[in-house]
């Protein structure tokens, strides 16, 4: 008698028509990536292949499928929540220990045979995976066919691209007209003398036209390719999302709107000596396999990529007040939060996101979340990427820390922010826990740096507190945001793990999180966010240096601190951001919000 529940059942059914897919087209193993034609961090439902043949939820991870062995690849994040999904499916957990996310191509390429056969659809592979891919197993013999979407065809109800309308962003809170952004575009492609420039990756589309929608989770983006010459544009995206009012305006623009499916036509009707322009990180393999053979390719950096992280002073101003009135629905949401556990009220982690969500809604100019609230109470909170669901996730009671990592999408910028509070009274261990993390961020908030460093190696200045005390965290310290855009933004990154192409300038305008964290596996985790901006902070003879100013409006929990391990210039700056939280939002708010407002932001005791 089969035991299985239904779900793990379909798991083990995929996975075994999956196999069959295998041997009816003579392929060996089959990779299928977490990814869809834009290369998306957030996957519409259509392209959730990895996750509809694995049942790991997990937003990365890699799957690989051969006829004898099937392997999921995820890192630190992901492991316990991999664990638990994949148990009894069949398929094994790889764990990867560093930041080589690539780690599936040694194992294809030492268990792999030549003469055999890895199957990848090319129009959901980087075109630089694609590369690596190659240069691992081709030269031992094994064939890499792209041709193949072996997923999609054992799916029987795939889902259709997802449908919501497209919009513009408009002025005043887009202060960069979209003939502005297209013109500074065709200035790079003179620059690069390329003639056509092709972009898929959908942020990057959205920031360029001045567009927005919501096809993908907390990202305000809509499914679209475009292309870009000296004198023309083409958007190919699902025309009904665009009302006549609004293709009337792009056309105005100079903009053409096209069928979605028309992309790689155009492409491949590109005059057979023409010159492009391409990002090989930010394109798939099918696109640049789209383009005439005879085609000059010039590889770099989307343009679009460095201009909308280097921020505006308009936008500047517009993320500034967006702050404030986040902080407003932080200080509403917590004021209720204490409230509710003062009466007694039975409050679960599931509580926290709809209650988060409700708060930020009746603030002005609020569109979403910007990404799924993580509310981890004592050792769920040592998971960084830990999500409740109604299936499993934790009562608020007794004592302990709860961490909390949320953000909003609104008009006038995007929002992320970190903190941890106490539930009864923190023992002495959590306080110095929670301290060393605040010195590591306060380490980076204050730091002054020169202008063009690469942004990984700031990252050492936050750790350098923990380190002192024999104390690590294995994700990395910060991540670029997006204006209205993406929470997770390149193309800057502090991390020592980062690749070699992410070793990104540093330059004014960029926002940026800081996040450094500690965590206590089955007991607690620590984690406090700020976002930064970065400004200028002067010339000397060494060259010019930039600063952090910090954006975020949110006083972080003093109850929580250990002051004898702060020094009096960690004070000073803790309670002069305190100083200006309370200046900034207390305008805000009113009742409860603004009396909690008042007690989280007195100054440190003496």
């Amino acid at each position: 008698m089969d035991t299985l529940s239904p779900p793990l059942a379909a798991v083990r059914e995929r996975i075994a028509r999956l196999r069959d897919a295998l041997d009816q087209h003579g392929v060996d193993a089959v990779l299928v990536p977490s990814s869809d034609p834009h290369l998306s961090e957030y996957l519409p439902e259509r392209w959730k292949a990895r996750e509809w043949l694995s049942g790991f939820t997990g937003s990365m991870g890699t799957l690989v499928v051969t006829r004898d062995h099937a392997g999921l690849w995820a890192d630190s994040r992901y492991w316990v929540q991999a664990e638990a999904q994949l148990a009894g499916t069949g398929i094994v957990l790889m764990k990867l220990t560093s930041g080589a996310s690539t780690q599936y191509i040694d194992w294809l390429a030492t268990h792999l045979r030549a003469g055999q056969t890895l199957a990848v659809d090319g129009e959901v592979l980087a075109l630089s995976a694609s590369r690596a891919l190659r240069a691992a197993l081709e030269p031992r013999g094994i064939r890499v066919r792209t041709d193949l979407d072996l997923p999609g065809r054992i799916w029987p109800e795939r889902p259709a691209r997802p449908n919501p309308p497209v919009y513009e962003h408009r002025a005043p809170q887009a202060p960069l007209s979209r003939r502005d952004k297209l013109a500074a575009l065709r200035r790079s492609l003179q620059a690069h003398d390329a003639q056509w420039h092709v972009l898929s990756t959908l942020d990057d589309i959205a920031y360029l036209f001045n567009l927005r929608g919501a096809d993908v989770s907390y990202n305000p983006v809509f499914i679209a390719h475009a292309l870009v010459g000296r004198e023309t544009a083409t958007l190919f995206l699902d025309l009904p999302k665009v009302d006549d009012a609004l293709r009337r305006t792009l056309e105005a623009d100079g903009v053409e709107l096209a069928p979605y499916e028309q992309a790689r036509a155009a492409l491949a009707a590109l005059p057979a000596d023409c010159t492009v322009l391409i990002d090989p990180r930010r394109i798939t393999l099918a696109l640049r396999e789209a383009l005439p053979s005879t085609a000059r390719v010039i590889e770099a950096t989307n343009p679009t990529t460095l201009a909308k992280s280097r921020k505006t002073p308009a936008e500047a101003d517009f993320i500034r007040a967006t702050m404030a009135q986040d902080g407003a629905a932080l200080a509403e949401f917590f004021a209720w939060f204490e409230q509710a556990l003062a009466a007694g009220q039975r409050l679960t982690e599931l509580d926290i996101d709809e209650r988060l969500t409700e708060a930020r809604a009746r603030r002005e100019g609020f569109v979403s979340p910007s990404f799924a609230t993580i509310a981890g109470f004592n050792a769920n909170g040592a998971m960084p990427h830990y999500r409740a669901t109604p299936q499993s996730h934790a009562v608020i009671e007794g004592s302990g820390l709860l961490l909390i990592d949320s953000g909003g999408q609104y008009l006038g910028g995007t929002t992320d922010i970190t903190r941890v509070v106490p539930v009864g009274r923190p023992t002495p261990a959590q306080r110095r826990d929670f301290t060393l993390v605040l010195k590591a961020m306060m380490a980076l908030s204050r730091a002054r740096f020169p202008r063009g460093i690469r942004s990984p190696l700031l990252d050492a200045i936050a750790r350098a507190p923990l380190w002192a005390e024999g104390l690590d965290y294995g994700h990395g310290t910060g991540h670029g945001v997006g204006y209205f855009l993406n929470v997770h933004e390149g193309p800057q990154v502090l991390s020592v793990h980062a690749p070699a192409e992410a070793h990104t300038a540093m330059e004014p305008g960029m926002i940026t999180s800081i996040e450094p964290g500690l965590y206590r596996p089955g007991q607690w985790g620590i984690r406090i966010e700020n976002l930064a901006l970065n400004i200028e902070a002067g010339r000397t003879e060494f060259g010019e240096w930039l600063a952090f100013e910090t954006l975020t409006l949110c006083p972080i929990d003093t109850r929580c601190i250990e002051p004898s391990l702060l020094r009096e210039d960690e004070r000073a700056w803790l309670d002069a951001y305190h100083a200006t939280v309370r200046e900034r939002v207390g305008p805000l708010v009113q009742g409860a919000a603004a009396r909690w407002l008042a007690e989280r932001t007195q100054p440190l005791p003496r």
